[in-house]
């Protein structure tokens, strides 16, 4: 998400919209032909794209929020800007949920277009607080500070009683954590996701772990949590890896599901575990 909101800042921000198709119920009659892009920028798993109103029409600011979820993606000019888990297959029509044409200052236009992307919705910029006001510290916010860090901190000691990888996965904890990151961090703290938060020996250095890896991670296309030093598909240490050897004890690397009970109509995810070198495995 980070990526591909620094992407579409680059191409959108300054540019006029010449287009805007916003192909969901509650928003298809918006006319947003004349305003302007101000900037994009995530906010945790959320994409935040800013736009000013014309000149001629005194209105306040809006913010066109969206949220990639599993499928999601957007495309510029015809390039999809992918991660390495992400499909970069051409997406069908009717799956665009925003068509946006804008024009910039030396008069080329720039298409950007977003399929599958969920949570479509068009609110005031002074409301955007109703989408993403329940989310916990960004781990990628550029005023990352020890102020943010404390409260990441004392948000993870207050789930002590659920699994550690329910709460890494709630956004409510910190902003930014996914799937593959959940099964990372675990494996480097030495510790089962399936093992409660309580028996983290030092959550502190757990959160400056997942800001360090999602910082050196924020603009690359292919994940490294190994350091890169291990040659060949050696990016990551457990993700992805079931059945074949740890890295570290050379044990069996287990794939099992993990539900998240406290998100409604969330679907039970994988996660990766070493049982030999992580405390509290199944």
């Amino acid at each position: 998400m980070f990526r591909q909101c620094r992407i579409l800042h680059e191409a959108l921000a300054g540019a006029v919209l010449t287009r805007a198709e916003l192909r969901v119920p509650r928003h298809a009659e918006a006319d947003l032909v004349g305003w302007s892009v101000q900037e994009v920028l995530p906010r945790g798993k959320h994409l935040l794209m800013r736009l000013l109103p014309p000149a001629d029409r005194p209105q306040a600011p809006l913010t066109l929020h969206s949220h990639l979820m599993m499928d999601g993606i957007w495309f510029v000019d015809e390039k999809p800007l992918i991660s390495s888990d992400t499909s970069a297959q051409r997406r069908a029509p009717h799956t665009a949920r925003a068509i946006l044409e804008a024009r910039r200052a030396d008069g080329s236009i720039t298409r950007a277009v977003g399929y599958d992307i969920k949570m479509v919705h068009l609110l005031r910029t002074q409301d955007e607080h109703l989408e993403v006001g329940h989310l916990g510290p960004d781990l990628l916010d550029p005023d990352w500070d020890e102020d943010l860090r404390e409260e990441a901190v004392a948000n993870l000691r207050a789930q002590a009683h659920l699994p550690l990888g329910q709460a890494l996965l709630d956004q409510r904890v910190m902003a930014g954590i996914g799937n593959i990151y959940r099964s990372e961090l675990c494996f480097l703290q030495r510790i089962s996701p399936f093992a409660p938060t309580a028996r983290l020996q030092d959550p502190g250095a757990l959160v400056d772990l997942a800001h360090r890896l999602l910082s050196v991670n924020a603009d690359r296309t292919v994940r490294v949590t190994t350091g890169g030093m291990m040659g060949r598909d050696g990016d990551l240490w457990v993700y992805g890896r079931a059945g074949r050897p740890c890295r570290r004890c050379h044990g069996r690397i287990a794939r099992q599901m993990m539900a998240q009970p406290d998100v409604e109509g969330a679907q039970p995810r994988p996660v990766f575990l070493c049982p030999r070198c992580q405390a509290g495995a199944r």
